[in-house]
């Protein structure tokens, strides 16, 4: 049974993960306003079925449905704010779903806290505010136009075009989530275990990635080319700080530069793979996104324990995948100036262009 345990924390993002890309069709076949509400009825009574369910195997499983609604709440969330809005204002708004969910789960994990003293059971009543946003979704929301009809055909995804951001999105995710899941590891190696000090640490991390997150609104109109490398060289300088430092001071600093790329890296990742899908591709494109970043996010703490025990330790292994972020910073800055500029060799060498 103690093998169970921590799938009760992960299996919810797993089963985003396997199951994202499904949500999309899904999304695409009967449209998004219908399936998010319903998706947000399932996901109240699965969440809080651990407040009566008796014995561990049953909570596990009510945790893989609430993966299964997860997945497609998120999915039906994302593509309605791309189809609601375009271009810059488009781009706007993925800073702030970073930044609404950045401030959300710091309160939650805070209010969680709080009433996991009473009971282990007690912070699962917190899923019962998806009923209010269920009546709420159902009221205020509207179904996006040009709702396809037939459910009998799908246009085909443009993979060649967004292959590259999903997979790039899956090293993203690794990345946002080793400030998430080892934060409080590093401090308790450095001997802060107190928890009052890992919960100010954590809180003024995430105060960074909300930063980060407002920050893109302003630097989206300088387009993926430049958000995703800077979210990337961001967090790996951060994250190879981070991993190195051996005082609170310079854990907190490293902490919200890490943070700061976390917060730039999720919507820029975002609009790069959504910018080319039309409105009938964009729940699969949206659910494909979701998939790649919630694998890289279940990948991360394997990834993270595999280097500790290949270069001696948490704080190596930190500083290994900050690394790894530098990497792949600087690659897709280099791999998207080398687009751009077969891209503009194309078109000067279209017939009927005058030179």
């Amino acid at each position: 049974m103690s093998a169970l345990t921590p799938m009760v924390v992960t299996v919810p993002a797993l089963m985003v993960g396997l199951t994202a890309l499904i949500a999309g069709r899904v999304v695409d076949r009967v449209g998004r306003k219908r399936l998010l509400v319903g998706s947000l009825v399932v996901y109240a009574i699965a969440g809080t079925a651990p407040l009566y369910l008796p014995t561990l195997p049953l909570i596990v499983g009510s945790r893989v449905i609430v993966g299964l609604a997860e997945a497609a709440i998120m999915t039906c969330c994302t593509t309605m704010l791309a189809d609601y809005f375009h271009g810059r204002q488009r781009e706007r708004y993925f800073g702030y779903q970073v930044m609404a969910t950045t401030i959300a789960a710091t309160v939650l994990f805070g209010l969680g806290g709080a009433l996991g003293a009473q009971h282990w059971r007690v912070p699962f009543v917190l899923y019962a505010v998806a009923l209010v946003l269920a009546v709420l979704v159902a009221a205020f929301l509207w179904q996006p136009a040009h709702q396809v009809e037939s459910t009998d055909h799908l246009v085909p995804i443009p993979w060649r075009r967004i292959i590259a951001p999903v997979l790039v999105t899956f090293l993203g995710g690794l990345v946002f989530y080793v400030l998430i899941v080892q934060l409080s590891y590093k401090l308790d190696s450095l001997g802060l275990s107190n928890p009052a000090t890992i919960g100010m640490v954590s809180a003024i991390a995430s105060l960074g990635t909300a930063t980060g997150a407002f920050a893109f609104t302003r630097l989206a109109p300088r387009g993926p080319a430049v958000t995703v490398p800077l979210g990337f060289v961001l967090s790996g300088i951060g994250l190879v700080a981070l991993g190195l430092s051996q005082a609170l001071p310079l854990v907190i600093g490293s902490a919200v530069l890490t943070g700061l790329g976390n917060g730039l890296l999720l919507p820029a990742l975002l609009t790069w793979a959504l910018t080319p899908l039309t409105y009938e591709q964009r729940g699969r494109g949206t659910g494909l996104w979701t998939s790649a970043s919630f694998l890289g996010n279940f990948a991360s703490p394997i990834v993270v324990i595999a280097l500790g025990a290949a270069f001696g330790g948490l704080g190596p292994a930190i500083a290994a995948i900050g690394a790894l972020s530098l990497v792949v910073g600087v690659a897709v800055r280099l791999g998207r100036r080398s687009s751009s500029a077969g891209v503009a060799i194309d078109a000067a060498q279209a017939p009927g262009v005058t030179h």
